[in-house]
């Protein structure tokens, strides 16, 4: 088993009005990741990631393309201290 890992990353682009936030949590589930998605005033989408090394680097792959009908031009990412703070993954405001 690998190592465990938080990301939080911010996705810039057509993000907002074409599921993101579903899909993401939908696709966290799928993987096995933890943590939480927000929509941002700002246009952008939030997330904090945790989990397993690999999975986490999995879900990240996925943001960087998001769902079907969204646009990501950047995301930006740091890598955190690893809490263990979740015990899924949620759509929060």
């Amino acid at each position: 088993m690998g190592e465990n890992v938080r990301a939080h990353v911010l996705i810039t682009g057509r993000v907002q009005g074409v599921a993101f936030r579903a899909d993401t949590r939908w696709t966290a589930q799928q993987i096995g990741v933890s943590g939480w998605v927000r929509n941002r005033r700002d246009g952008s989408v939030e997330a904090v990631v945790e989990g397993e090394e690999e999975r986490v680097e999995k879900m990240l792959a996925w943001c960087r393309r998001g769902p079907a009908l969204a646009r990501v031009d950047e995301m930006k990412l740091e890598w955190e201290p690893y809490t263990g703070e979740f015990e899924q993954f949620i759509i929060t405001f």
